[in-house]
């Protein structure tokens, strides 16, 4: 199979396994990760999704050799137009270039090993950015940046990925994957609904007015407050004081 889905606990762990191909997308592969990403929707008792490729390569984007990806409505890459209930966090090792690139803007979070590189290498090639790239990656580094790296496709650095906000951790050298499951499980331990509101009121506010993204946090917000309630009586009862239960900054 191309693609892996394994549970560990209340993380699934999303792998591109063409390691030949430095996980590079085929139409098969793209309809593979469409149907896993379903999956995990679907699973209740998985509560965050990270995605990764095998043997120390995220994804070199499209397969140019076989260049058979179609235009499908969930995206060229089987997923990237899709919107999903629930947090995703990307893996990156090696390469995470062209549409891998946009497959790890597509998630939530990025944890990267330090010798990860970064870069829209499709330019090259003349190979457009269809994956949500020219959208994603603005709102995630800024517009300036984001133009330079869509330019001039030139390769980034895993530091200078963090400096810039496009890479959220940094792992030693083949420890991503497990920093990213870790990751997840810090956010899988909180209370699930308002993760997944406070999470949706950020996306749906995007290009929003300030008070209709005050609105929309509002509406998400008034959908979790019986969980306020059981969180306040939490509180009330000694619980997470002195921020117990805080994770500690990275």
């Amino acid at each position: 199979m191309p693609v892996e889905y394994d549970r560990e606990g209340p993380v699934a762990v999303i792998t591109v396994d063409r390691p030949d191909r430095r996980n590079a997308i085929d139409d098969a592969t793209a309809e593979a990760l469409g149907n896993v990403w379903a999956r995990f929707e679907e699973d209740d008792d998985a509560l965050v999704g990270v995605l990764t490729g095998s043997e120390g390569t995220f994804s070199a984007g499209a397969d140019l050799e076989a260049m058979d990806l179609e235009d499908r409505p969930e995206g060229w890459l089987g997923f990237t137009r899709t919107h999903l209930s629930k947090p995703t966090v990307a893996a990156v090792e090696g390469y995470c270039v062209a549409g891998g690139l946009e497959m790890a803007l597509w998630c939530d979070l990025r944890v990267a090993g330090d010798s990860a590189t970064f870069g829209c290498f499709e330019r090259r090639f003349g190979v457009p950015l269809v994956d949500g790239g020219t959208q994603r990656l603005p709102h995630v580094v800024g517009l300036g940046r984001a133009l330079d790296l869509i330019l001039t496709g030139r390769a980034l650095d895993a530091e200078t990925a963090r400096e810039w906000g496009l890479v959220n951790r940094l792992a030693n050298e083949g420890e991503a994957l497990d920093a990213a499951v870790e990751l997840a499980e810090v956010i899988a331990g909180f209370p699930q609904e308002t993760v997944r509101t406070d999470r949706a009121a950020v996306y749906d506010g995007l290009g929003a007015t300030l008070d209709q993204g005050i609105a929309i946090e509002g509406w998400h917000g008034s959908r979790a407050m019986d969980t306020a309630v059981e969180g306040a009586d939490r509180f009330a009862s000694g619980e997470g004081r002195g921020g117990e239960g805080v994770p500690d900054e990275e």
